[in-house]
């Protein structure tokens, strides 16, 4: 028995069963289905963020009255697991029957993730608070697993190169999308924010010759914009992460 006070594993909506998933309880308001609410949280989502979101907020979008919303989710929290894993439908998968290189697919797959994570701000917090084990997340990570698993590392290092690749596209992907957001505040394009802000680091004395010191290695990084810098650090370390899957292959 559970000590008072303490709770077991988080509920999930994917944990309630199938029927209870798809069940319409009688006099459920016409032109409303689950569908239909998912893909208006995740519109609010995008638009407000999730400070900005509430069962009375979203209720308003669709033009119904709050209550509406509860005939098809019990909880908020379970509409935000819903939209978690509607995005996740937006990522392409490989073929594996295509005999593509693994390593190809792999750098697809973490670039398909980094854009899924900057086109939606709320996902990377979101992904953290859930169980996140919906059919489009679970088929993302079959995905992930099975082209790691042809890179030729035994079964038990496949976790462990999983996680190398996708907590750094996490991390790389989530910062990414904030700095994105930062700008858009601003009224200025990236390009004009970044300058702005080397300019202003510059002129004060305990940041400027760190900045100094790091121009020669920013200038031999090359990238005329801030979206081609951006793209080339991702990139190069994404090519270091699967030199070092291989490296780890050939020493057995």
């Amino acid at each position: 028995m559970a000590k008072a006070g303490r709770q077991g594993p988080r509920a999930s909506v994917w944990l309630a069963g199938e029927g209870r998933r798809s069940r319409r309880r009688g006099g459920q308001p016409s032109g409303l289905d689950r569908e239909r609410i998912t893909e208006a949280t995740v519109g609010l989502l995008d638009a407000e963020g999730l400070a900005g979101f509430s069962m009375r907020r979203l209720a308003a979008e669709l033009n119904v009255t709050a209550m509406s919303v509860y005939w098809y989710v019990d909880t908020k929290d379970e509409l935000l697991e819903l939209a978690l894993d509607a995005v996740f439908g937006e990522l392409g998968h490989p073929d594996p029957e295509a005999g593509q290189d693994w390593r190809g697919q792999l750098r697809a797959l973490a670039r398909e993730n980094r854009a899924l994570l900057v086109r939606h701000l709320w996902l990377s917090r979101l992904a953290g608070t859930y169980l996140n084990i919906g059919p489009n997340a679970l088929a993302f990570s079959r995905s992930v697993q099975s082209v790691v698993r042809r890179s030729g590392l035994p079964a038990h290092r496949v976790t462990g190169a999983i996680a190398a690749v996708f907590q750094f596209v996490h991390g790389y992907g989530t910062i990414e999308g904030r700095f994105l957001a930062r700008v858009a505040d601003t009224g200025l394009s990236a390009d004009e924010y970044f300058q702005d802000s080397m300019n202003a680091v510059t002129e004060v004395p305990d940041t400027g010759g760190v900045i100094e010191d790091a121009r020669e290695i920013m200038a031999a990084r090359g990238g005329d914009t801030v979206a081609e810098m951006l793209d080339r650090d991702f990139e190069f370390a994404l090519d270091l992460l699967v030199a070092g899957i291989e490296a780890m292959v050939e020493r057995g």
